[in-house]
């Protein structure tokens, strides 16, 4: 299993590079950064900075979405990233979520995700692209040939649909393993239905992690439910509940779900959390000692997970990732 973490975009910059030096020692693979212009400072600088206190770990937005930039602006800075970092650089990209809902803009359509993976692919790698309304085609004549990581960002069955056929990995914001597999089997088989080779697929279990007793660590983590709750709410609305490409378990724990504070988006102190319960935070966190890390990350595996994201929001990150490099880490290699 490779091992992740997350930035958000509050991260002192001094600390940040400390923190992704700290992470690569420890074992750490990827460095990923929220993509919220608006809610947090823009993350490229940043990664371009943690690239060059790193030799080896691999940075990337999760997640982009087609709404935010200019298709070519996005495809330069994406082939620039991969350039700069010695090709270090992956993206995961999804409908948009807070960076265009704190706007008062609605998500992308599936139908324009898969042409924006489309064509920022086919750019970076240095193919010409005609899209939209841009009435001449496009080519960078800088372009290296990377191919571009693309890691899709979905939950519904049509997005799942859609990271199959166009992605290399899925994101999931999630770390409840049946969930998982639910989820990734919904892409995987949708990949296979389409004639792709989805033995090297990937797919990334992203929820915070933390250490001590259960109350102290739910009491923690317990925003990260409300926030992936915003995402399950729009399959509700749009499939209902009654699906059986759906989990129950997902969609059951929004019923009294009241909103949700896009200005708050995975913070503490989001005032929409009442609707959450103990027994969610545990199966959507990795929490307690690092016995109990190690124990679920070894389910999450044999549920076809091949990365876990460290979202470090909630506190204590100096520690977590220590003990993940001293003890977690060793026992998943």
């Amino acid at each position: 299993m490779e091992f992740g973490i997350t930035f958000k975009g509050f991260v002192e910059p001094d600390r940040a590079r400390k923190l992704v030096a700290q992470a690569e020692e420890a074992g750490f693979t990827y460095c990923w950064f929220y993509d919220s212009h608006i809610l947090w400072r823009e993350c490229y600088p940043a990664m371009a900075m943690c690239m060059e206190h790193t030799k080896n770990m691999r940075f990337g937005p999760c997640v982009t979405n087609p709404n935010t930039r200019e298709w070519s602006h996005a495809a330069s800075l994406f082939g620039s990233m991969a350039k700069q970092s010695g090709g270090r650089f992956d993206i995961g990209v999804g409908r948009g979520d807070s960076a265009v809902r704190v706007m008062g803009r609605k998500p992308a359509l599936l139908k324009k995700l898969d042409e924006f993976i489309d064509v920022v692919k086919g750019l970076v790698r240095g193919e010409e692209r005609q899209y939209g309304d841009v009435p001449n085609p496009i080519q960078f004549p800088w372009a290296t040939g990377y191919e571009l990581p693309v890691w899709v960002a979905a939950y519904g069955p049509k997005a799942l649909e859609s990271a199959g056929r166009m992605g290399d990995g899925l994101i999931l914001q999630i770390a409840e393993p049946a969930i998982c597999k639910w989820l990734s089997d919904q892409a995987i088989a949708a990949g296979e239905a389409n004639g792709r080779d989805m033995s090297n697929y990937r797919v990334m279990a992203a929820a915070p992690a933390y250490f001590g007793d259960m109350d102290a660590c739910r009491e923690a983590t317990r925003w990260f439910p409300a926030m992936v709750g915003n995402h399950v709410a729009d399959i509700v609305e749009k499939y209902g509940t009654e699906r059986d490409d759906i989990p129950e378990a997902l969609t059951a724990y929004i019923k009294d779900r009241k909103g949700y504070d896009y200005s708050k988006h995975g913070q503490s102190d989001n005032p929409y959390l009442d609707f959450i319960t103990d027994e969610i935070i545990d199966g959507f966190a990795v929490l307690g000692t690092p016995e109990d890390h190690i124990e679920k990350l070894k389910v999450l595996e044999k549920s076809g997970v091949t990365q876990f994201n460290v979202y470090l929001d909630s506190g204590d990150e100096e520690n977590i990732i220590a003990e993940y490099g001293r003890t977690v880490i060793p026992a998943m290699s």
